[in-house]
């Protein structure tokens, strides 16, 4: 028995190797005709990598033809003789079906290209409110329906000829053992089949972390737009669709998006007539600077550099001991809650770039946003004022697309770790180790001598798998935490709160150093979101849930030698959008002009909204929810019930952006809009 299951399973391989062919193929065809440039040449290296990355990402999808083919051929041939002597027939019609759902994919891709110049996108959802006839008018007479229906029996003919000639090649014959030696074979074949799916599964590794992604594709790829769409096997595509449904905004019509807008707008003075006039609601005139001009501004961004941390509830942890000395400073003005532009990484860097909510539209990953920006965009008023702009990450710029997106913002230069550092730096998930990054960033802001300078500085260490060697990088949690020992014996909790002291570490080295060099500096320090360790809240150090603003608030702090505690106005709480405002209040001259959806916190701010939460003096709650915390709250428990007070805001929040999307006529150039 175990004989036939040895060569069977030969067979699945076989059929399985069929498909990564087809695929490449099919990505073949489409850079034949859909390139934008007339020739291939000097694309030879992101060919190879555009190939070669495409794939295994698409094994994520193929390696499931072997384990089907597996389960329902060579499994039940074992007991089944009809199944066992069809097996090869069986097998030609499995195979069959699964290249007709790849040549619809690919069709669809194709004419979807044709008309967006896009692979697939939430613009797919559209189609269900679409009229169904006039969608099958411009399949067959905008888009060749008729050929590519009959193109499909061809293809199904010589699918099925290459899935039989590759079943026809010869198994290797099974290898006859006598004693022990027949059983650890068997079980070798079984664990060598298991780990043959798994590897192929997660794309030539065995670990589900570092399996292909969108934001791992090669950078020599991601530069170039088209190769990177190339990249994608039609059914990733649309696997990635499937994780990231329409916006509900992205389904309202223009007009309905620019009505929703109305409240937002009318509470700044501004009308709704236009977008142009909407966008005169947000123009701010300057009062006259509270501090001397600086010379070096910098924005830095820590990977969940979250608030509760600095908190009295948490101070025995002693991971924040760094940042709660520059917190101390006399000459450090911070907010106690502050919410954060977007729930996840990206969309809070895109929302602090730009000066409008990303709300979850993935702007960074628009190529109406690669060519032109809103005149609300951080980068290009700092322009304004002389400054030059620079933009730090971390990791790799290409994932993302911000090779693109930062410039567009109006970011003169913009950097990636993993260019600017040595090859063999060492590097977590996401980037280089914070502290090698700053570093060299440090030393190359020293090298530049252009006056005045900007520079927003994005640290990446502090996020899962959290496998970074903490002891050799200093932390020891048992003379660090003092905590009791079952805190400790949950393995994980010394390596995320370990991650988080080692971050914090590396941030504020980098600001003493710039401290001294140039001291007339003006720091704003955030995070770009919240986070939390689950597993302290099932501890003796916690016995409780995290409350909203222990899961929601980032850090927030402001330091110049002219400032002191009180020069945010006291404010309790406040937002990444205020960060804008706040600059040009503290440091313009007076009648300057600039763009900002909210005002600056050297003025009262009596509340916060955002696309996904909102905060008063006394409360905090998410959007759409009819539950809220007091900022007094002790536990997550203490919740108390009303009415979301703001979710008018948040939707109005949420349309502005779309109804950017939906009109990138409204989006300039870096240089057109300094001209203005």
């Amino acid at each position: 028995m175990f004989e036939q299951f040895f060569l069977s399973a030969q067979q699945d391989i076989k059929l399985f190797i069929c498909f990564p062919i087809l695929c490449a193929i099919f990505r073949v065809i489409f850079i034949a005709v859909h390139k934008p440039y007339s020739s291939l040449s000097g694309k030879k290296r992101a060919l190879f990598h555009c190939f070669r990355f495409g794939f295994w990402w698409g094994m994520d999808i193929n390696a499931y033809v072997f384990l089907l083919s597996l389960v329902v051929v060579t499994l039940p041939s074992l007991f089944i003789p009809f199944w066992s002597q069809h097996g090869d027939i069986i097998r030609l019609i499995l195979g069959l079906t699964y290249a007709f759902f790849l040549y619809i994919a690919f069709v669809g891709k194709m004419i979807f290209y044709a008309q967006f110049h896009d692979i697939f996108n939430n613009i797919v959802f559209l189609g269900k409110k679409a009229e169904k006839h006039n969608l099958i008018d411009v399949f067959f007479n905008q888009y060749h329906g008729v050929r590519n229906l009959l193109l499909f029996i061809p293809y199904e003919f010589l699918v099925g000829w290459d899935i039989s000639v590759i079943l026809s090649i010869p198994c290797i014959p099974y290898p006859h053992f006598a004693g022990a030696a027949y059983y650890l074979f068997n079980i070798a074949v079984v664990l060598a089949l298991a780990a043959f799916f798994y590897f192929f599964r997660y794309g030539g590794t065995f670990m589900h972390d570092n399996k292909p992604e969108w934001d791992t594709i090669p950078a020599v790829v991601k530069e170039d737009p088209f190769l990177s769409k190339a990249t994608v096997d039609d059914l990733i595509a649309l696997k990635m669709l499937r994780h990231h449904p329409m916006n509900e905004t992205m389904q309202l019509s223009d007009t309905e998006n620019l009505a929703r807008v109305k409240p937002f707008i009318e509470e700044n003075g501004g009308s709704v007539q236009s977008f142009d006039d909407a966008i005169q609601a947000f123009l701010h005139e300057t009062k006259g600077p509270k501090i001397a001009k600086p010379s070096h501004i910098f924005l830095i961004v820590g990977e969940s550099y979250s608030q509760p941390y600095f908190d009295p509830a948490f101070a025995d942890l002693h991971i924040a001991d760094e940042g709660k000395k520059f917190m101390a400073d006399p000459h450090t003005a911070s907010i106690p809650t502050t919410l954060s532009a977007g729930i996840i990484s990206r969309p809070s860097i895109v929302s602090l770039m730009s000066g409008i909510f990303d709300a979850g539209l993935e702007l960074n990953e628009r190529e109406e946003f690669w060519h032109g920006t809103m005149p609300t965009a951080l980068p290009l008023q700092l322009r304004k004022l002389g400054y030059e702009t620079n933009y730090w990450y971390g990791g790799s710029l290409s994932h993302g697309n911000f090779t693109h997106f930062a410039p567009a913002c109006g970011f003169d230069h913009a950097y990636s770790a993993t260019d600017i550092c040595a090859p063999d730096a060492p590097r977590s998930w996401v980037g280089v180790y914070d502290h090698i990054f700053l570093e060299k960033a440090a030393e190359l802001i020293k090298k530049d001598d252009h006056l005045p300078q900007f520079h927003f500085i994005y640290t990446t260490s502090n996020h899962g798998p959290y496998k970074m060697p903490l002891r050799k990088l200093g932390f020891e949690a048992e003379k660090i935490m003092k905590v009791q020992q079952d805190v400790l014996d949950e393995k994980i909790i010394p390596k995320v709160l370990g991650t988080y002291w080692y971050s914090d570490r590396a941030i504020n080295h980098f600001i003493d150093e710039m401290k001294s060099i140039y001291p007339d500096s003006l720091f704003i320090v955030t995070g770009d979101h919240g986070s939390q360790c689950s597993e302290l809240q099932h501890t003796s150090f916690m016995k409780r849930e995290y409350t909203f603003r222990e899961l929601h608030s980032p850090i927030l702090m402001f330091h110049h030698r002219e400032l002191t505690k009180d020069s945010l106005a006291n404010n309790p709480i406040g937002g990444h959008m205020n960060i804008l405002p706040t600059i040009f209040e503290l440091i313009a001259p007076k009648g300057f002009q600039y763009y900002s959806l909210f005002d600056s916190l050297t003025e009262p701010v009596d509340y916060c909204v955002t696309p996904y939460h909102w905060a008063t003096r006394e409360a905090i709650g998410a959007c759409n929810a009819t539950y809220y915390q007091l900022l007094s709250a002790k536990a997550g428990s203490d919740i108390q019930q009303g009415t979301a007070p703001y979710d008018d805001l948040c939707a109005a929040e949420k349309s502005l952006t779309a109804y950017l999307l939906q009109h990138p006529n409204l989006l300039r150039p870096v240089q057109k809009w300094l001209k203005k």
